[in-house]
């Protein structure tokens, strides 16, 4: 009887482990998702704010040009980088 339940707990410890280490992946991928929203949006809000700060005067056009320019370059990389992920993640559950 001792025979037959050692590979039965065997099993089960194995599974369990690997029940736990995929939680513990799924938990760490929510967290870098969560975070990437969290940059992308807070880039999105600063172009909007600079916008209505240069709307009521408080930039110049060149300044506002400028800031745009950089702040759209770094909002494309975070969508590219978004997208380069997304479908990776596509490909590999498929």
């Amino acid at each position: 009887m001792d025979k037959l339940l050692e590979p039965l707990t065997k099993a089960t410890l194995l599974f369990a482990a690997i029940f736990v280490m995929t939680a513990i992946g799924l938990q760490v991928l929510r967290k870098y998702r969560d975070r990437k929203a969290k940059d992308m949006s807070e880039t999105s809000e600063l172009i909007s704010k600079f916008r209505d700060l240069h709307a009521e005067g408080g930039l110049s056009d060149e300044e506002f040009r400028t800031i745009k320019a950089k702040l759209a370059v770094e909002l494309k990389a975070e969508l590219t980088v978004e997208t380069a992920t997304e479908l990776s993640d596509n490909s590999s559950t498929s």
